[in-house]
């Protein structure tokens, strides 16, 4: 049986289900959790902030996840908010993305305030909300937080450490065309959208070959979703396609827009650009004091986005319990030995950057 408080803990967070825009219950869950161990907490709209600080003054270490899950979905052989332990696995929705890193980083803290406190500085939770959406709420925490040296993003890496991470680029494609009879598709003088787009999408594979990443490799644009046509009989006069960009830190975002429009006949709009590439900065601090504490973490670069973007400017690397490919999937589940060595790495680390018994 895992009777540890970390388990219990997540156990109690799956049984919540905090599907995006619903996260009342879960932020109250934590706040009540945070004070009952001592801990200084401030919740509100934007999510829940944790404060321990220091004897003395020093810097900022910053653990942050999110609180809110996606939808269960289908295809579940057990109750998503009814976690069940079997074996070494619990199962439910969120129990790797991202509650595993809540549970653990929240023992964490608790764990550094039972042992003494720590020498100097302070240690932040920040905990956000809607991150599973375009609407996520950790920049606004962010902005409450004051100066930020250093940050671990809870997110499943299976506790290895990522120290790249591609951005996001949504762009909509829309070439124009001409409506006609489809019959007279063989004349001169017009333009079949459909045919416009389908060049375009062509040439994607090979557009941003020029660069690649030691460890994220190329960028790439990815169409997802097309749309065309009137009638089965009529040629379109416009075809739609979304892109998603993965960008890596070689591009700006506005470099691989311009890329876009140089080589495309389609109309090229950027829909959002806000999720920028992100990379821990050479000669890192915190990546040195996580190197010392856990030399057996693997580090790479993460093809997935997170709340990394908004600890841009900071020490930052990407780092949590669970695997990212069981992220979103029905019986989603975490591996336990992996939440408790999470909640004995943080703590370490608490002990390393900032000092403390």
């Amino acid at each position: 049986m895992h009777t540890a408080i970390e388990v219990q803990l997540l156990r109690d967070l799956i049984a919540i289900p905090s599907v995006s825009g619903a996260e009342a219950a879960i932020t109250e869950s934590v706040e009540q959790t945070a004070r009952r161990w001592g801990m200084d907490v401030l919740r509100d709209k934007r999510g829940v902030r944790i404060e321990v600080r220091g004897w003395g003054v020093g810097p900022t270490l910053v653990f942050a996840s999110h609180l809110d899950v996606v939808p269960p979905g289908s295809g579940w052989t057990r109750d998503p908010f009814d976690p069940v332990l079997e074996g070494d696995r619990l199962y439910g929705r969120g129990s790797g993305d991202a509650k595993a890193s809540v549970a653990a980083m929240l023992c964490a803290a608790k764990d550094i305030i039972d042992s003494g406190g720590m020498d100097a500085g302070r240690l932040l939770l920040l905990f956000g909300l809607g991150e599973e959406t375009p609407d996520t709420t950790m920049a606004a925490l962010v902005e409450t937080a004051g100066e930020i040296n250093a940050a671990v993003i809870g997110e499943p890496t299976n506790l290895n450490v990522a120290i790249a991470q591609r951005g996001l680029m949504m762009v909509d494609l829309v070439a124009q065309g001409d409506q006609r009879h489809a019959g007279y598709s063989a004349e001169n003088g017009f333009t079949n959208a459909a045919l416009v787009l389908a060049r375009d999408l062509l040439k994607l594979d090979s557009l941003f070959e020029s660069r690649s990443h030691p460890l994220l490799g190329r960028a790439t644009a990815t169409p997802t979703m097309l749309e065309s046509g009137v009638g089965r009989n009529v040629t379109p006069p416009v075809a739609h396609a979304v892109l998603d960009v993965r960008s890596t830190p070689d591009w700006t975002h506005e470099e691989l827009a311009q890329q876009l429009r140089n080589a495309l006949t389609s109309d090229v709009i950027v829909t959002s650009r806000r999720m920028v590439p992100c990379e821990t900065p050479p000669n890192s601090r915190l990546l040195e004091a996580i190197s010392r504490i856990r030399p057996q973490a693997a580090h790479y670069g993460s093809p997935t986005c997170s709340d990394w973007v908004f600890f841009r400017e900071s020490d930052a690397v990407k780092c949590g319990p669970g695997t990212s490919r069981r992220s979103h999937t029905a019986d989603e589940y975490v591996d336990v030995p992996e939440v408790q060595a999470a909640r004995g790495f943080y703590a370490e680390l608490v002990r390393a950057y900032l000092g403390g018994k």
